[in-house]
């Protein structure tokens, strides 16, 4: 395949639903976890999921980099937008996550000077441009985006520019795989990987799951016959009696991943001891900070950040949702109290988080069913 619109084709969609059906067997209930945000949305947004028989049930992962987000990490972001003097940059979605006192954007109405940008590139260039004026960028995701940020601030180093600074909040996504499947609540019998964080750590770093948890791994893309091709290759492996780590974005992902970006991270980068997780709690070894080397760059260590710990709304489940333990919709507060507009929980405040993805492609849905 060559072009995007051979990944979506529905007679092909079709075959890989006759082969699935063919694969599995009569009576087993199979539960697999798509890991990544992305996957969800392409799911439910292309009726993946009714291609699949009723015994393959998908449920979803941690994947969300916005999701994650914790509320007190949410408070220290608008405490440095908050300082005067300070341009507070981030991106879109991480504007309307829910802090215990509002959010960024809420801030910025309040005349905190919050501005939206693309990359951490578009932070520097706001830098360059205001030379009397400090420039944080609040910056998450997981190993996908965190090449980007290292290259910024090895360019703002080489530049010599002093008022630029991250608040890092990438986070990696092997500890949190290893919590889930360390957890009693939950059964899995496979994955389909993250394909965007693949392409920078490759399919490596996966080898843990079937080799200590003994469950299957198919790194997947992101187009519908993708995942449809990855649930067959996962439901061969079962039927198989096999147990290992396939990549079904070869086309994308290389087995070691895109070693540039590794030593670029590795260089500007460290691992935090422990980082908090938005209803996961603290996961040892899975956030990243700034190294020695650009500690100046640091804006936790340039500014005042309060640090404190706060807890999640006692009406939202964005931690079971996110572990795969209920579905959006099983939520009490789902497409009620927390919707897009008016979010409690940072799944539905994403573009990549899966109880935006029931409420834009699927609420409605069953309640036509319900009907």
């Amino acid at each position: 395949m060559r072009f995007v619109d051979e990944f979506r084709d529905a007679e092909l969609g079709q075959v890989l639903a006759g082969q699935i059906l063919a694969t599995v067997e009569p009576g087993r209930h199979y539960k697999l976890m798509e890991v990544c945000g992305g996957h969800t949305h392409s799911i439910y947004k292309y009726g993946v999921d009714d291609l699949l028989p009723e015994n393959v049930e998908l449920v979803h992962g941690p994947g969300c980099p916005v999701c994650v987000i914790p509320m007190g990490r949410v408070d220290d972001g608008i405490a440095v937008a908050n300082v005067p003097g300070v341009i507070f940059t981030c991106f879109g979605d991480m504007m309307r996550v829910p802090g215990s006192n509002g959010t960024l954007l809420e801030a910025k109405a309040g005349g905190a000077d919050v501005r939206m940008v693309y990359s951490p590139l578009d932070a520097l260039r706001i830098a360059r441009s205001n030379p009397d004026r400090e420039v944080v960028f609040f910056a998450i995701g997981f190993e996908t985006t965190a090449p980007s940020t290292a290259l910024t601030l090895k360019r703002a180093k080489a530049e010599g520019l002093r008022n630029f600074s991250v608040m890092c909040s990438h986070v990696t996504i092997v500890p949190p795989l290893r919590a889930l499947l360390d957890s009693p609540d939950l059964r899995l019998d496979g994955f389909i990987g993250p394909g965007h964080v693949s392409t920078v750590v490759g399919a490596r770093p996966f080898e843990f799951i079937p080799q200590t948890y003994g469950k299957p791994v198919v790194i997947a893309g992101f187009e519908p016959l993708d995942i449809l091709h990855a649930v067959q290759m996962l439901l061969t492996q079962l039927r198989d009696g096999r147990c290992e780590v396939e990549n079904q974005y070869a086309r994308v992902v290389p087995y070691d991943g895109n070693q540039r970006a590794l030593e670029v991270m590795a260089e500007v980068f460290a691992l935090r001891p422990h980082f908090e997780w938005r209803g996961l709690g603290f996961i040892s070894h899975s956030g990243l900070k700034l190294s020695g080397a650009y500690a100046d760059y640091d804006a936790e260590l340039r500014f005042a950040v309060p640090g404190i710990r706060v807890a999640d709304p006692k009406a939202c489940q964005c931690g079971e949702v996110l572990k795969g333990v209920i579905k959006p919709f099983e939520c009490k507060v789902f497409g009620t109290a927390c919707t897009p507009e008016r979010p409690i929980g940072t799944c539905m405040v994403s573009s990549e988080g899966a109880c935006a993805a029931y409420y834009n492609y699927g609420r409605f849905a069953r309640e036509r069913e319900v009907v």
